[in-house]
Parts: structure tokens; C-alpha cells; sequence
């Protein structure tokens, strides 16, 4: 873990909770443990873990999400938190040097952030990517990550998508288009 990063992308109440604004629900909330799982093993190795979390505000009439989805992961909302359990273990660690949150304005945890140089400050060359949408936010994430020369670990435990096709789709372009390892 050394010099490997873990990614948790947008694992909010807006995309997972069942009441959330844009929710993917049930498969969301099933790979809640997996991440809590990899957070705790990065943590007990005090090895860089990046929470990035979309951020939006209301009433943004210039925002291109605006015309695809209903308003979400508003700032200031309890739909932009951490959800569940997801969101406890972070208050216990938020406070440690390797742990780091970004907020993020497009669906790509790199564009407009500086999770690149915070990466390369740190000589990380692996990111380990969890989280929401697999078909969105995860894929963005992830052909950046590629484009930019990081190796990539993708499991199927740690993502999920309200797009069942879109979900195992974006699972194959990891593995056939970015050489990711997905498990």
C-alpha cells in the first residue's frame, strides 16, 4: 500500500440513502461494508485514503448536470454527507494526516481539484477506486486516473450504479480499455 491510494467517490446520502436525491439505493448500500473493509485497511496502514465528493449548489442554472439530473449533493444538505456507516468511521479518522477530503464540481474526482498533484506530492502510482456511480462518476475517475499513468484496482464489492447495464459495461471498460485489475 505504499505507494497506492484508496478513491471513494461520492458514497453520499444523495446517491445512496433510499431517500436521497439521486440515489442508486440498494446496490449502493450493499457495498457500504466493502468500503468500510478498505478504508479500515488503509487506515490501520496509515496509507493515503481520498474521500472526493460532488458538490453542487442550489439553484446553479449553469451547471451541465442540471439538465441530466434532478438537483443533488446540494452544499449544506444532509444529502451531501457520507452515508451510513461510511460516515462515522470518517469522523473518527478525518483528523489523520493520510486522510483527505475534496470536493469535486464534475463527474471526474480529478477535473477542477487537486487530487493529481496531492497524488504525485505523495509518490502514489496505484489508486484503488470505490464508490458511486460506476457508469459516471467512477468511470470518469478512473479514465483520467489511466490517462494520466496511474495503475488502477477496480473491485465489483466496491461500486455500484443505479444502471444495472451501465454498471457491468463500465466494469468491462475498466478491465478490456484501462488495463485496470477488477476483481
Amino acid at each position: 500500500m505504499k505507494n497506492s491510494a484508496l478513491i471513494i467517490v461520492d458514497y453520499s446520502n444523495d446517491f445512496v440513502a433510499d431517500n436521497g436525491k439521486l440515489t442508486c439505493g440498494l446496490p449502493g448500500q450493499q457495498i457500504e461494508n466493502y468500503i468500510i473493509e478498505r478504508i479500515e485497511a488503509y487506515n490501520n496502514k496509515q496509507a493515503n485514503i481520498f474521500f472526493l465528493m460532488d458538490l453542487h449548489y442550489e439553484e446553479n442554472t449553469y451547471h451541465p448536470e442540471n439538465k441530466l439530473f434532478p438537483p443533488h449533493n446540494i452544499i449544506d444538505t444532509t444529502g451531501r454527507e457520507l452515508y451510513g456507516k461510511v460516515n462515522d468511521i470518517y469522523q473518527n479518522i478525518l483528523f489523520n494526516d493520510h486522510v483527505h477530503y475534496l470536493d469535486k464540481t464534475r463527474y471526474d474526482s480529478f477535473c477542477g481539484t487537486p487530487l493529481d498533484i496531492m497524488l504525485r506530492e505523495r509518490n502514489i502510482t496505484h489508486l484503488e477506486i470505490v464508490g458511486v456511480c460506476t457508469d459516471i462518476c467512477v468511470l470518469h475517475t478512473a479514465i483520467t486516473a489511466y490517462n494520466l499513468g496511474y495503475s488502477i484496482s477496480i473491485s465489483h464489492k466496491g461500486v455500484a450504479s443505479f444502471n444495472p447495464t451501465g454498471h457491468q459495461w463500465a466494469l468491462d471498460h475498466f478491465k478490456n480499455s484501462l488495463g485496470a485489475e477488477v476483481e
